[in-house]
């Protein structure tokens, strides 16, 4: 085959293995009628011919994609990454693979987005966040196959959840400041439509700090997300100006409270001896910074670990479809030394 440019056919294989079409077809789909050694030569022969299924056609006759349509809204999240982590890995080996999808936290995308990806006929769809446009949820509610939201616990669920409170999440950070005894809180980010997780941690926070009879006016809006190191330095810096008396400042994710400390360094200001700092999302970033930043950790592999899991109990027992999952991810602290 040296030198010859002609795209190998199933064909090839079967002369080459000395098997029929049909049992190279079987073969690659790990039919128990095919035994191992058969197998294994139409495999060796496979490679050898450069041989790649062309599963179009199987999938016209079983109706069967072997995709999971994923949106995320950044793909430069390490949160987001660590979950399409957890998923790839739980579904290695189960046939199905991920065709993934980038919102840039417009809601308006990932509309477009899941128009597209039905098309192509997904066995399921996760998505991120329980936030959708009215059109993207009707095609979510009538696309016949499994959907699991995630990173949130919406009120109404399309189907099926793996996920937390973000609000919830935030009042965690609120307790451990108060335990530590500030009193005098800060938040910055989540003034924005557009990252609805990053709002309710925002709502969480200020919910906290109000209930304990606590000033809730020092809120810095750090611009449309995602949020960076940049804006988070920023917003410190304006923190630090308008209520110079801030003794502990909550920020909407863990790149926007590195920021926060290093214009905290430039400026001489000890952490967290004359102001705290807490992020969110157990970045690396925040155990390797110095002082390592206190954080709240989401579990985010676990997430994708989770709604792998969801996926593949729903497409092997079909009749359970009908029953809404809901797997509720507890958020825990991680104290560090910015608190």
């Amino acid at each position: 085959m040296a030198g010859n440019n002609k795209t190998p056919t199933m064909l090839d294989v079967a002369r080459l293995a000395n098997v029929s079409s049909m049992t190279v077809s079987r073969a690659f789909k790990r039919d128990a009628s095919v035994g191992k050694e058969t197998r294994e030569r139409i495999l060796k022969a496979a490679d050898e011919l450069g041989y790649v299924l062309d599963s179009t056609a199987a999938n016209l006759s079983s109706r069967k994609t072997g995709f999971v349509a994923v949106t995320i809204p950044s793909i430069n999240n390490a949160n987001f990454a660590d979950t399409l982590r957890g998923m790839s890995q739980r579904l290695r080996g189960s046939g199905l693979e991920i065709l993934l999808g980038y919102t840039d936290y417009s809601v308006d995308e990932e509309e477009r987005l899941i128009e597209q990806f039905l098309r192509r006929r997904p066995e399921a769809i996760v998505v991120t966040g329980g936030t959708h446009t009215d059109r993207c949820r009707k095609l979510l509610e009538h696309s016949g196959v499994p959907v699991v939201e995630t990173w949130d616990l919406p009120a109404k669920p399309i189907g099926h959840v793996v996920g937390f409170s973000n609000a919830e999440a935030a009042k965690l950070m609120v307790d451990h400041f108060v335990e530590r005894g500030y009193t005098r809180l800060g938040f910055i980010g989540g003034d924005t439509s557009r990252d609805t997780r990053g709002l309710d941690r925002r709502r969480g926070f200020l919910e906290a700090v109000k209930a304990r009879g606590l000033d809730s006016s020092r809120l810095i809006a750090s611009g449309p997300p995602p949020i960076t190191m940049r804006e988070g330095a920023a917003s410190m810096r304006e923190m630090i100006a308008r209520w110079p008396d801030t003794q502990a400042v909550m920020c909407v994710s863990d790149l926007s409270a590195f920021g926060a400390l290093t214009e905290c360094q430039r400026k001489g200001i000890r952490v967290p001896e004359d102001i705290a700092i807490g992020g969110f999302g157990a970045y690396d970033l925040a155990e390797h910074a110095v002082p390592a930043i206190t954080t709240i950790d989401a579990s985010a592999k676990a997430i994708g670990t989770h709604a792998a899991d969801t996926v593949l109990s729903l497409l092997s027992n079909p009749e359970s479809t009908d029953v809404r999952m809901v797997t509720r991810i507890t958020p825990k602290i991680i104290a560090r030394q910015t608190t």
